[in-house]
């Protein structure tokens, strides 16, 4: 579904990506992991066209996709939340997804006009399968955190994606929320088909829920495999996991 081939993206002469390498293949959820500065958002915002790289490829489904706008990417099927909640916060829960819903529909100029009643079924049946459908009506800058950071998935679920990036989705939370919110990405992998590529610092998350990791030291790309051959790679111990095999499940 989707491949980075050798991309590479420098500032004021900073490489902060330097000969990175991803496959995302259908229906897989996808981890990259690597310590701070390693160039995971970076990689991130270069795939949803933040960031046009200077050199490498990006394909989409077969489509080279460098050099699109965002909201291109976004109507080719990639969804993204961020390392810091995105939403509307004077809006309701509702209306945050509701939002969406008609950006993707193509009716985003009905905003200016009163849309309580378009795409209600549609809205509330992402509200449903994350969880917030009891909380439509709350004003989204009084959620917790938690439900801050579900409420942007199920923003980014109102585009319809084929592919869902999600950009250190458990940072701040609770073990309680930070259960709850893997336990909703592996739901949305199995019942909406959604494929789900995501960075997480939490060696637990990473090596419980991810088919396939990808680990980054420098910009560039150490290894993708499965977990247990990234558990068992010497670069990677020496250079992320301190030089001790991981075991178990973290």
């Amino acid at each position: 579904m989707l491949r980075v081939e050798a991309a590479e993206k420098s500032f004021d002469g900073f490489k902060a990506v330097n000969g990175a390498n991803l496959v995302v293949e259908d229906g897989s959820v996808v981890a990259v992991i690597g310590p701070n500065g390693a160039g995971k958002t970076t990689l991130f915002n270069l795939i949803t066209g933040i960031y046009k790289p200077d050199r490498g490829k990006i394909t989409f489904e077969g489509e080279n996709i460098c050099g699109l706008a965002p909201y291109e990417i976004c109507r080719r099927g990639i969804g993204r939340s961020f390392q810091i909640a995105n939403i509307f916060h004077r809006l309701t829960v509702f209306e945050n997804v509701q939002v969406s819903v008609l950006s993707q529909q193509r009716k985003s100029a009905v905003l200016f006009r009163p849309a309580q009643n378009l795409l209600v079924e549609e809205t509330n049946s992402i509200l449903a399968s994350t969880g917030l459908l009891n909380k439509a009506h709350r004003i989204a800058g009084t959620l917790s955190h938690g439900d801050q950071r579900i409420l942007e998935m199920a923003i980014a679920l109102g585009s319809q994606p084929k592919l869902l990036i999600l950009d250190e989705p458990t940072a701040g939370m609770s073990p309680e929320e930070t259960a709850a919110t893997m336990d909703l990405v592996r739901r949305l992998s199995q019942t909406r088909g959604l494929t789900i590529l995501f960075c997480e610092h939490d060696m637990d998350i990473v090596f419980s829920v991810a088919q396939s990791i990808m680990v980054m030291q420098h910009g560039q790309t150490i290894i993708q495999g499965s977990p247990e051959e990234v558990r068992q790679n010497e670069q990677v111990q020496e250079a992320y996991l301190g030089g001790a095999v991981v075991e178990g499940e973290s």
